[in-house]
C-alpha cells in the first residue's frame, strides 16, 4: 500500500537505463514492488505480482516482449494483459481480468522513471527537465547508484545546502576557512523555485583548483533536484541533475547526473569517483540525522538566511502535502 499519494502521482527515477536488459529487474518504490524489463517498446514497469497466485514476476523471464511468470507460466504482453495460459487449451478464452498491474514509465536522460499512480502533480509538468544533458557542448556521466539509509527528504535538502561544503567536504569542495555564505533569494520560476546565483569559494569538481563559484540551486519536484557552477574566470560550467528513489521511509537510492563543459576528454571515471566521494562523506551526516523525518513545521528548528533553499524545499513538500519521510507536525496542508 502506497502510503504517500502526492509522491505516487510523481515521477520517480528508479534506474539507470544501462542497468535494465531484458533480465527482469525488481525494484522496490515507496514500499510497493515493482519490476522493470525491456522489449522492443521500451523497458516496461509492472507491478512485481502474478495475479494467478502472487508470485513474483521478476522471479521469471521474458519470452516474446512478455513477461512469464515463474509459477505457472501465465505470460503478460507490454499491456499487462494475459496471453497465454499453459494450463488450459489455447482456443480457451482468457478472462479479461487475468491481466497484470502496468505502471506509466518513460526513459529520459538515460534514467528510468515511474509512476505509481496515474494523474499529475500540482504544477507538474513532466519529467523534469535537464537542459545540459542535450547539448553537445557539455559531457555527462552518470554516477554511480548509491545507497543511504536516510529518509528521501533529508537526502534531496543534504544536496541543496550550500552551508555544509566547508566542513563536510572540507578540502574535496569547501574550505573551513570560508564558511560565510552571502544573502540571497530563492525565487518560484516556471514551476520551480530557483536561488540566485550564490558566490562560495569553493573547489567544483575536487581538482584542488579552489575560486569563487557560483552555485544556482533548483528545487525541481519532490525528489529531484538540480545545481550549477560556474567559474566565471574561465567560463567552466558544472552541472548535476540530482535525483532519489525513496524504498522505504529509511532507504534512499541517488541517482546524479554530472555534467561539465571542460575537461572532455578527460576520463569520466574521474567525474564518477569525485561524486562517489562527495556522497560517501554526505552519507555519515545524513544518516545521523534526528528525527530521521524532515521536519516541515519551519518552528521546529532554527534557520539561517544561508537556509533559504531548504526552507523553501520543507515550505513546498508542506504545500504539496508530502508526507513520507516528512515530519508534518504543526504543517497545515492546503
Amino acid at each position: 500500500m502506497v502510503k504517500d499519494q502526492v509522491l505516487a502521482k510523481d515521477w520517480i527515477s528508479v534506474a539507470y537505463s544501462q542497468d535494465i536488459g531484458t533480465e527482469p529487474v525488481p525494484v522496490t518504490v515507496l514500499e510497493e514492488r515493482i519490476v522493470l524489463f525491456r522489449t522492443q517498446e521500451g523497458v516496461q514497469a509492472f507491478k512485481d505480482l502474478c495475479i494467478h497466485r502472487g508470485a513474483a514476476l521478476s522471479l521469471g523471464k521474458v519470452v516474446d516482449d512478455c513477461i512469464v511468470c515463474p509459477y505457472h507460466g501465465w505470460k503478460y504482453d507490454t499491456e499487462g494483459k494475459c496471453v497465454k495460459i499453459p494450463q488450459q487449451p489455447a482456443e480457451q478464452t482468457i478472462p479479461p481480468k487475468a491481466k497484470a498491474i502496468v505502471y506509466p514509465c518513460v526513459e529520459r536522460y538515460g534514467v528510468i522513471w515511474v509512476k505509481l499512480e496515474e494523474g499529475a502533480l500540482e504544477n507538474e509538468t513532466a519529467v523534469p527537465f535537464y537542459e545540459e544533458y542535450e547539448d553537445s557542448s557539455f559531457r555527462t556521466v552518470h554516477a554511480e547508484p548509491y545507497v543511504l539509509h536516510a529518509a528521501a527528504p533529508r537526502v534531496v535538502e543534504n544536496f541543496l545546502d550550500a552551508s555544509h561544503l566547508a566542513f563536510v567536504h572540507d578540502g574535496l569542495l569547501g574550505d573551513s576557512a570560508f564558511p560565510e555564505i552571502p544573502d540571497y533569494s530563492v525565487n518560484w520560476k516556471e514551476n520551480r523555485y530557483v536561488s540566485d546565483e550564490i558566490p562560495v569559494y569553493a573547489d567544483a569538481d575536487g581538482s584542488g583548483n579552489y575560486a569563487t563559484i557560483y552555485y544556482t540551486f533548483e528545487i525541481l519536484r519532490p525528489m529531484t533536484a538540480r545545481l550549477k557552477k560556474v567559474n566565471y574566470s574561465n567560463n567552466q560550467i558544472l552541472s548535476m541533475l540530482f535525483t532519489v528513489l525513496p524504498h522505504d521511509e529509511r532507504k534512499t537510492t541517488v541517482f546524479a547526473l554530472v555534467t561539465r563543459n571542460y575537461a572532455l576528454d578527460q576520463p569520466d571515471e574521474y567525474f564518477r569517483d569525485f561524486q562517489k566521494r562527495v556522497i560517501e562523506q554526505d552519507a555519515g551526516i545524513v544518516e545521523s540525522q534526528k528525527p530521521e523525518e524532515l521536519p516541515l513545521d519551519l518552528q521546529a528548528e532554527l534557520h539561517l538566511k544561508a537556509d533559504r533553499v531548504s526552507i523553501a524545499y520543507r515550505r513546498w513538500l508542506g504545500e504539496l502535502g508530502v508526507t513520507y519521510g516528512s515530519d508534518v507536525t504543526g504543517v497545515k496542508k492546503r
